[in-house]
This record gives structure tokens, sequence and C-alpha cells, in this order.
């Protein structure tokens, strides 16, 4: 595996136990993804066209939300 340098959320409050991603883009056409409570598990890697619709989709409004 790819010596990820991973990077806490700025918009985590900083507060143990809250839920946030941690955000790897130093390798070259992958960005990865993992659990900040759980650095040990998997890593999801992703191109940067997808982590891009992704971080799109993430920020739009839902119906619910109205």
């Amino acid at each position: 595996m790819p010596a990820y340098e991973f990077l806490k959320s700025s918009y985590s409050g900083g507060n143990a136990g809250q839920e946030c991603l941690e955000v790897a883009r130093n390798v070259p056409g992958t960005v990865a993804v993992r659990d900040s409570k759980d650095p040990a598990g998997p890593v999801l890697t992703l191109s940067p066209g997808a982590w891009s619709a992704f971080a799109r989709r993430v920020g739009e409004p839902t119906a619910a939300s109205g």
C-alpha cells in the first residue's frame, strides 16, 4: 500500500469521538479516504475526478432539507 499522508477535514470540530473523514492526496492520480476513528481500518481509493463528483454531490441540498 502506498504511504498515504492523511489530513483530517477542516470541517471536523477537533473533539474526540466526532465523525470525520481523513483524506490523502499525496499519491498522484489517487485520492484516499478513511475513517478518522479507525486509522488502521479500510482505505477507499478514488480517482481525483470521482472524488470531485462525490464531494460536489455531498454538498448539494437534498429534497428533504428543502
